[in-house]
């Protein structure tokens, strides 16, 4: 193990810091400033910050030519009020990290302390803090980031912490890991009339009530195989709250996912088809368009075969677990010029799932975190 027992207890005081001031995705400037002043005092070359809005990489650099390899953590929380009885509670109300990136910050921190004390002895190691994870646009702003193409990785790593898998046990595979999803947001506008004459108008009611089981039927999830789709209605609006007046606008909001970003392809073109048939059928006028947009994660054999033999080198018990999983992760944008891989680190069979309003990130996954990948940077980078 490379960090000391002080290194332990001052990164999780660290980590508890974080969870207590949660930024939503974009908006992670404090976030970012506390994770450039931690990289300040371990020994980083070179700290880039801004990157694609907030991100913050920190590089080290190695004596001999050789590879460049990222490991990756996310700086955003989410907009959910935090119930749980802890200390570190999350001071900003209706803000909290929920989904472990405190954690995840903390794991890349460990590694920071680690290279700053011994660098890699060829290569790079680049140490990327992302913004906008949760609503799938932080990895794409980094990738198009002019400066991201100075530090471009052959190699990307990342773990997400995993509520219902045994504490401290890992899932890894090859091939796709998550699904790619984003938010199918359809408008439909006829002309508003009085609720006693609403024949002098033009709701759009009928074709709410068409379109959203029709939706719904274009997928209703099953294996997780190359076919697998789902569309889920997450929320619906027609007309406004009021008594006197007949609706002539409406919103339906849809979430569609597929295992792969072909077939989201083609169950965007099955949805766009459908909402237009009902929309013309009906006279009414109709806009789409897509929001929280995440891409498929492919992990890639080699990057995942670094993985494993660093996760057996640390003892740590491995599977393919439940994998790949339903939901999404936009690590997959780092994946066109990378051979990139997640895994997933075990929170405890009944801890809390991930955006629960009372969990919070178990403190014993930092070391078990950081050993992993350090152990893959040394074996990548000497």
């Amino acid at each position: 193990m490379f960090l000391t027992n002080q290194d332990v207890i001052e990164l999780t005081a660290w980590r508890r810091r974080l969870h207590q001031m949660p930024e939503l995705s974009g908006e992670e400037a404090a976030t970012a400033r506390e994770v450039e002043a931690f990289l300040a005092s371990a020994g980083a070359d070179r700290i880039v910050t801004g990157l694609g809005g907030h991100g913050v990489a920190a590089i080290y650099e190695g004596r001999e030519p050789g590879p460049s390899v990222m490991i990756r953590a996310e700086l955003d929380g989410l907009p959910i009020e935090e119930i749980a009885d802890i200390p570190h509670r999350s001071t900003t109300p209706g803000k909290a990290h929920l989904c472990g990136h405190d954690g995840h910050m903390a794991i890349l921190a460990a590694l920071a302390r680690g290279l700053g004390r011994n660098r890699p002895q060829r290569g790079r190691a680049i140490l990327m803090f992302q913004p906008a994870e949760e609503n799938g646009a932080g990895a794409a702003a980094v990738v198009a980031d002019p400066r991201y193409s100075e530090i471009t990785p052959d190699f990307a790593f990342a773990l997400h912490n995993l509520p219902g898998l045994p504490l401290g046990k890992a899932a890894l595979i090859a091939g796709p890991v998550s699904c790619a999803s984003r938010g199918m947001r359809i408008v439909l506008t006829g002309k508003t009339a009085h609720a006693s004459m609403p024949e002098f108008g033009l709701s759009p009611v009928e074709a709410v009530a068409a379109l959203m089981p029709a939706l719904t039927a274009l997928g209703r999830g099953g294996p997780l195989d190359e076919g697998f789709t789902m569309v889920t209605v997450t929320h619906a609006r027609v007309g406004e709250p009021a008594f006197g007046i007949a609706p002539g606008r409406a919103e339906i909001w849809a979430t569609l996912r597929t295992l792969t970003d072909a077939g989201m392809k083609s169950l965007c073109g099955r949805a766009e088809a459908l909402a237009t048939e009902v929309a013309n059928g009906n006279g009414l006028g109709l806009e789409i368009t897509y929001h929280d947009v995440f891409r498929h994660c492919e992990n890639a054999p080699e990057a995942v075969a670094h993985l494993g033999r660093a996760l057996d080198a640390e003892g740590v018990q491995w599977d393919q677990g439940d994998l790949p999983m339903r939901p999404s992760e936009d690590f997959g944008h780092f994946g066109d010029k990378a051979a990139l891989a997640m895994f997933f680190l075990g929170a405890g069979e009944n801890h809390p799932s991930l955006h629960n309003p009372d969990y919070d990130f178990p403190d014993d996954l930092i070391g078990i975190g950081a050993r992993v990948f350090m152990r893959t940077l040394r074996d990548l980078l000497g």
